[in-house]
């Protein structure tokens, strides 16, 4: 403290004349200060001299050792149980438990920061993503195999598949491989405990999809005989099937937290247990519903009864023996069309062969065979 200003501060305390407006200017102090010191001598004496904190009496933010106690031990028990540990899963298990007072979600994060459990990074500008999800329940399923590893060694092949609208966990399955009769076998078992869905979405995997090959996968057939329509992503997009393969990242998660398993049966046995813990444990991207609770919260959908067919067209060269390749057959059109380019018309396994406008074939795939061998039809003139 200015001792000019000590000895001022007094002098108008004891009644001596002070001009302070004066004082004031040529000290550069602000008048309110001059005569709230002023007063804080009359009331103290010197002691009024002595800064006052400036802390607030009371801290509405703060919390007790315990509710920091009850956070670091929630995100351990979340840790070891391979689930997401974040500050808004850790404020849900505090809920779930009864912690009183419960912490907001800003005060688990700066009670992370405070004990190094986490390291704050600057502020970014969010990304804007659209979301997109299905109206209903059972409206999109998507599916995709994940690899995974058995203790000795031996790749295995797990396949989720995920309802679009509740991310509901319908099936993980086990595999050898993602192969099409193990993918179908997968979706059977959740047609049993699901119903059908509408459609089936999925990469461009051999076991998926044809569609980008000029094909049908066998597994697109037999969603088709169901009515089901089999769509899948663009090439090289996979955020198409993201809400799949964000999937993946919290079973990886999750299986690192348990003993590997020796065989594909107990493989089998973790998804089962994981399928259980997944669907009923809150979501984020579900505003803290389950995915149990958001899937049961709408009337599911179904699709019609009218069988669906996929279609499309491709082009494929004519061999010198005047054959094509198509959708795993060999489909002969006669040597009179060698060396020519066929464009192949297809719904399901119809199929027609256009050559310069001419029909050079035209057929329904016999799928107990490959060869597709010509009977009677004999091939137009070429033009």
């Amino acid at each position: 403290m200015d001792p000019e200003f000590v000895a001022a501060v007094a002098q108008v305390a004891a009644g001596e004349k002070v001009n302070i407006a004066r004082f004031c200017r040529e000290h550069g102090v602000s008048r309110s200060v001059f005569h709230k010191y002023l007063a804080r001598f009359r009331a103290e004496g010197v002691d009024g001299f002595t800064r006052r904190s400036t802390a607030p009496h009371h801290h509405p933010r703060a919390l007790g050792a315990g509710v920091a106690e009850a956070v670091l031990r929630a995100r351990k028990e979340l840790a070891g149980e391979g689930l997401d540990n974040g500050p808004i899963s850790i404020r849900w298990r505090l809920e779930d438990t009864g912690v009183t007072p419960l912490p907001s979600q800003s005060a688990v994060y700066r009670i992370l920061c405070e004990h190094g459990q986490i390291v704050p990074e600057p502020r970014k500008k969010p990304r804007t993503r659209r979301r997109f999800e299905y109206a209903d329940p059972n409206g999109c399923w998507q599916i995709d195999g994940m690899e995974h590893y058995l203790a000795d060694g031996t790749k295995v092949c797990i396949i989720q598949i995920l309802d679009d609208h509740s991310r509901l966990d319908v099936g993980s399955y086990a595999a050898a491989s993602e192969n099409g009769a193990d993918t179908w076998t997968a979706l059977q078992h959740a047609f049993a405990g699901y119903g059908l869905p509408v459609k089936v979405l999925s990469d461009n995997g051999l076991a998926f999809s044809g569609k980008h090959r000029g094909r049908t996968a066998e597994l697109e057939r037999h969603l088709a005989e169901r009515g089901v329509a089999a769509i899948a992503s663009s090439v090289y997009h996979p955020q198409t099937c993201g809400k799949n393969e964000r999937s993946h990242q919290t079973l990886q998660k999750w299986l690192r937290a348990r003993p590997t398993p020796t065989t594909v049966p107990e493989m089998q046995q973790l998804l089962d247990e994981y399928r259980t813990i997944y669907n009923h444990r809150r979501h984020q991207s579900l505003d803290g519903e389950t995915p149990q609770q958001r899937y049961d919260a709408t009337p599911k959908t179904a699709p019609s009864t009218a069988a669906h067919r996929p279609s499309g067209v491709t082009t494929r060269p004519v061999s010198t023996t005047g054959v094509i390749a198509f959708s795993g057959c060999s489909i002969v059109l006669g040597r009179a069309w060698a060396g020519h380019t066929a464009t192949v018309y297809w719904q399901g396994d119809r199929v027609t062969v256009m050559i310069n406008n001419t029909v050079a074939r035209h057929l329904t795939l016999d799928r107990s065979v490959r060869y597709q061998p010509l009977t009677s039809h004999k091939p137009s003139t070429k033009s």
